[in-house]
């Protein structure tokens, strides 16, 4: 019987002799990062330095590619740029920035200007299209202006006067950023006695928490009326300004924000911040 010869192991070469042993194929080298960091400052904080927009709109504008640095695009977040470098926004940031909405309201007293607190109502349930007060150029209510709406600065719950609630973080940041220098009015009503010394005090001497509170504007409008300016706003500011004078605060009233005023705007109703005003 003819014999089939065994198949020889694949180690082994045909005439017996051993094969070299398989070499593995080389490894591909691993990423290596660069050691060298990136110099300048995060583009989204420049845009934010600089009004553009907020820190979050930033990022997402860049992811987005709608942000140029020198004229390159830019759509990496994390990406930094020299600090004089020259940012523009693409057209489509821009229409986006457009459809935000800011809302001035004359909120009464009752009602909180943040976050709700318990048995308490926020301040944003007014803005509803039956307290819309309407001129025949302004924007008609939709439900689409609640979404994101939030109030750029606070009014306390025994407070009445301009609420300004928006979407725009530029509008957030201008009024309420570190670095804002936008002034605030009131009127304020007040109980007791008051001399020249405690005038010169609630102009400027007095400090709340361990702090020094920064120059204000303070004067008499009548006998029992004083008028406030700030460029700052502490919790319950003015009503503890008062309270180390030696008066009571009986009501109080923000009429001005900036260059924008409460004016005629009833109690309760709110309206669109117009195009041609600015804070």
């Amino acid at each position: 019987m003819r014999r089939i010869p065994a198949r020889l192991p694949s180690a082994v070469a045909s005439n017996g002799a051993a094969l070299p042993a398989r070499i593995p194929a080389p490894a591909k080298p691993a990423a290596v990062a660069s050691s060298a960091p990136q110099t300048g400052v995060r583009i989204s904080k420049l845009m934010a330095e600089r009004g553009l927009c907020s820190r979050r709109n930033a990022d997402d504008y860049i992811v987005r590619g709608w942000v140029f640095v020198d004229g390159r695009r830019v759509s990496e977040l994390g990406t930094r740029a020299d600090p004089a470098a020259v940012i523009v926004l693409d057209k489509e940031a821009q229409a986006q920035q457009q459809s935000r909405m800011t809302i001035l309201l004359h909120k009464p007293m009752g009602y909180v200007s943040g976050q709700p607190e318990p048995g308490f109502t926020p301040a944003v349930t007014l803005v509803q299209p039956e307290n819309q007060r309407c001129t025949p150029d302004t924007p008609v209510f939709h439900p689409s202006c609640l979404k994101g709406l939030a109030p750029a600065g606070r009014l306390d719950i025994d407070s009445t006067g301009l609420l300004v609630l928006t979407q725009d973080g530029r509008v957030a940041r201008q009024l309420i950023g570190q670095e804002s220098c936008i002034d605030k009015e009131y009127l304020v009503r007040v109980e007791g006695q008051l001399d020249d010394k405690g005038l010169a005090l609630l102009n400027h001497g007095l400090s709340l928490d361990d702090r020094q509170l920064k120059p204000a504007k303070v004067e008499w409008l009548n006998d029992d009326q004083l008028r406030f300016v700030l460029r700052e706003g502490r919790k319950r500011q003015i009503r503890r300004m008062c309270e180390l004078v030696g008066l009571r605060v009986c009501g109080l009233k923000r009429v001005r924000i900036g260059a924008v005023r409460l004016a005629d705007l009833p109690l309760g109703q709110w309206r669109f911040l117009r195009p041609d005003e600015a804070f």
